[in-house]
C-alpha cells in the first residue's frame, strides 16, 4: 500500500518534485526515491518526529518536509561538484561511483531526524537507530543481488545522519555536504508553524525567530570554489541562525574546502564568510 500524493502536504509534493528532477541521469538513485517517497512508515515516522520536535519541544520543523529539504540541497550541492570534476569519497577510494554517493545523501536527507521522535538530545544516535532497518529494506529493494554497494552505502548514511549536528568527527565529503544541507534549511518557512503554535518563551525560540528572519537561500555554482551558499535575511536577527548554525557546520564539514558563504540583509551588501 503507497502512501499517496494526497496524504501529504502540497509543500512535501513540491520538494519531491524538485528531488525527482535533479536525479534524471540517475536511474537507481530514482528507483531509491521513488520507494521512499511511498513508503508509509517513514512518513509515519517523518510526521511524529515533526510532533515531537513542534509541539512538544517547541523547536523549528524537523518532519517531512524538512528531511525533503536537506535531501534536495544535499542532491544539487552534489551534482555542482560532479559537474565541476570533484570526486567523492567512495569515487576518490575507488570503491563506489558517484551515484552510489547520491543514493547515500538521500538516504541520510530523509532520515537524519527521525531521533526527534524521541527527543532533542543525543537525536542523532537515536536517528540511526531507527534508520537503520529502512535504510536496510531500502537498499535492498534497488541493489538486491549487491552486497558491496549495500554494505558502502549503509556506512556513509550512518555517518551522515550520526554526523549532522557537527557533534562528531566525519569524516567523508558525502557526510560533510548532509551537514552543510541540513544547516542550509532555515528559511521563515521552517519558523512559521512553530511561531503560530508557541506563545509562550521556549528553550528553541531563538532558532524560530532567527529562522524566521531568513527570506531565501540561494546554492549555486561559484566563483572562486565549486558552490556558492547565499543568504538572504530580513533582519539581523537571522545572523545568529548563519553564525551559529549554518557557519559551525560548514566550518566542521570535510567539504569546507568546496563552499563559499555570503550573507546579508536585504539592500545591504552581503558578508562574505568563506
Amino acid at each position: 500500500m503507497c502512501y499517496h500524493d494526497s496524504m501529504k502536504s502540497i509543500k512535501e509534493v513540491s520538494v519531491e518534485s524538485k528531488i525527482l528532477k535533479r536525479l534524471q541521469n540517475h536511474p537507481n538513485c530514482l528507483k531509491l526515491v521513488n520507494y521512499l517517497f511511498e513508503d508509509e512508515e517513514l512518513q509515519e515516522m517523518q510526521d511524529y518526529a515533526n510532533n515531537v520536535s513542534i509541539k512538544r519541544l517547541g523547536y523549528n520543523d524537523h518532519g517531512p518536509v524538512h528531511m525533503r529539504q536537506v535531501a534536495a540541497n544535499a542532491i544539487k550541492m552534489l551534482n555542482i561538484l560532479h559537474e565541476a570534476g570533484i570526486k567523492t569519497s567512495l569515487e576518490t577510494e575507488e570503491i563506489g561511483t558517484f551515484e552510489d554517493s547520491m543514493c547515500a545523501v538521500i538516504l541520510a536527507g530523509l532520515m537524519h531526524d527521525l531521533g526527534m521522535m524521541i527527543g532533542r538530545q543525543g537525536h542523532e544516535e537515536m536517528s540511526v537507530i531507527l534508520a537503520k532497518p529502512l535504510i536496510e529494506r531500502a537498499l535492498t529493494e534497488v541493489f538486491p543481488h549487491d552486497l558491496h554497494k549495500r554494505v558502502i552505502i549503509r556506512s556513509i548514511v550512518i555517518e551522515a545522519i550520526i554526523g549532522h549536528m557537527s557533534s562528531r568527527k566525519i569524516h567523508s565529503t558525502e557526510a560533510g555536504i548532509i551537514l552543510i544541507a541540513d544547516g542550509c534549511d532555515m528559511t521563515k518557512g521552517r519558523a512559521r508553524i512553530p511561531l503560530s503554535i508557541n506563545k509562550t518563551p521556549r528553550v528553541g525560540d531563538i532558532h524560530k525567530y532567527s529562522a524566521n528572519a531568513i527570506n531565501r537561500i540561494r546554492i549555486q555554482h561559484g566563483d572562486r570554489k565549486p558552490i556558492k551558499i547565499t543568504v538572504e535575511m530580513t533582519a539581523d536577527v537571522g545572523f545568529f541562525q548563519i553564525e551559529e548554525v549554518l557557519f559551525t557546520k560548514i566550518d566542521s564539514s570535510p567539504a569546507k574546502q568546496y563552499v563559499e558563504l555570503y550573507a546579508g540583509v536585504e539592500g545591504e551588501e552581503p558578508k562574505c564568510y568563506l
